[in-house]
């Protein structure tokens, strides 16, 4: 049975809502962005898509999981969190995913602003505020705009989306060109990071979905199908209209009537702002559940939106990255220890400690940054510096092709099972309670 949640239990999202919730949420000009670091140069187009959906598949597994888990416990994401640390070490992913989710909130509507200035020729200011108004509103009241999300935006989306790819495909589409990625694993790790990058959030929307296959069905295939498709059209768009000096925002902007497709996906893009106020919100209340959630929401939305106004948070996205490579290792040691044989997940105020899962966590992110360092600086020094000598020192080359986030998840997932396991071994036997 799931355990009681300590917020609103309402189960109103199907198979259909969640899938459109998802897919809307998947809907987002980040992805087509991202496309260009996956891109493998000098290899033919079909090695590229298979990069992506390989990487859109694991990536998208592991957030159904996350949301499955959501949809049975009936309890936020970071809440879900105390039966695997306990109640007081909980805190600590809390308040990494805290600053996680401003520093997306804030970067999603820098971008909203951003694109429709240069898509309109105009100032960046009132389309930055106008987003985060719009979505600090989405998060006072997130029901409502989950379902209006998930039955009616995504349509719109995805008739631009379709009209986007039919003028790319009829447009000669050329071999992928430009510097992307040297190996199809290192193009792979960069598709897996969008979906996992949602796996701190998931249980906050699934807990509203009416079971737990319903919720990784739904979650899964709408980001996958999601991932996949934008993914794609970055690829397609930056080969059919991309020239020197042009980044994806620009090759789709070239398409014709480009500019009121890609303003249509700024509308649409607002519900990825929303997610991550409302998230944040919903984390803090790990920390303390006595302030009201739309309080939380509030705060938050205008703190973002003063830090997208007053900031150039450009520099802060390597920091992101970076928060990013804390919750890879993560999701390995959440799966392993939530999936192994277990009477309850405890989630209440009295959840007890679980200091030497610790190990695995921190375990899977060295794993992650040995194999990929991420830049903590724009400069190169300090802590890339220190993590290249050390890659030196193990004679690893920077340059090995490896997946970090399935090295990451790998160490974290198998260091679990060895702390873990042999007290299941011992329950099963009898011979613990």
């Amino acid at each position: 049975m799931p355990s009681q949640s300590i917020v609103d239990r309402s189960r109103m999202l199907g198979l259909w809502d969640t899938t459109g919730l998802w897919a809307n949420l998947g809907i987002s000009l980040l992805l087509p962005v991202a496309a260009a670091f996956a891109l493998l140069p000098g290899r033919p187009l079909s090695v590229t898509v298979l990069a992506i959906v390989v990487g859109a598949v694991i990536g998208a597994t592991l957030l159904g999981l996350g949301a499955a888990a959501g949809a049975r416990e009936g309890v936020p994401a970071m809440v879900l969190m105390r039966g695997l640390f306990g109640r007081r070490i909980s805190a600590l992913p809390t308040v990494f995913n805290v600053v996680q989710c401003v520093g997306w909130a804030t970067f999603e509507i820098m971008i909203i602003g951003s694109v429709a200035a240069r898509a309109l020729d105009a100032p960046f200011w009132p389309f930055a505020l106008a987003a985060g108004v719009l979505a600090t509103m989405m998060a006072v009241r997130p029901l409502g705009a989950i379902r209006l999300l998930a039955r009616y935006l995504v349509w719109v989306a995805l008739a631009v989306v379709a009209y986007l790819f039919v003028r790319v495909l009829s447009h000669p589409v050329p071999p992928p060109a430009g510097p992307g990625t040297a190996s199809f694993w290192s193009a792979v790790d960069v598709v897996i990071a969008l979906p996992v990058s949602w796996f701190p959030l998931a249980a906050d929307y699934t807990r509203h979905v009416r079971g737990a296959r319903t919720a990784f069905a739904g979650t899964a295939v709408g980001y996958g199908a999601a991932t996949i498709a934008f993914f794609l059209l970055g690829v397609l768009a930056l080969a059919a209209y991309g020239r020197s000096g042009l980044d994806v925002i620009d090759a789709l902007l070239a398409v014709p009537l480009g500019v009121v497709a890609v303003l249509v996906l700024l509308v649409v893009e607002v519900d990825e702002a929303f997610a991550n106020i409302y998230s944040t919100a919903e984390s803090t209340r790990n920390l303390t559940a006595r302030v009201d959630r739309r309080v939380l929401a509030v705060a938050v939305g205008i703190l973002s939106t003063l830090l997208a106004l007053a900031f150039d948070v450009t520099a802060y996205e390597p920091f992101l990255f970076l928060i990013g490579a804390v919750f890879v290792p993560l999701i390995g040691v959440f799966l392993v220890a939530y999936h192994l044989p277990r009477s309850r997940w405890d989630v209440s105020d009295t959840a007890p400690a679980r200091p030497a899962l610790l190990l695995p966590w921190a375990a899977g992110f060295a794993a992650f940054q040995l194999t990929l360092p991420t830049q903590l600086t724009s400069t190169g020094a300090g802590w890339t510096t220190w993590w290249a000598q050390r890659q030196q020192d193990l004679g690893i080359d920077p340059a090995n092709g490896w997946s970090a986030s399935l090295v990451g998840l790998a160490v974290a997932g198998a260091l679990t099972t060895l702390i873990l396991l042999p007290a299941q071994l011992r329950r099963r036997s009898g011979r613990l309670p």
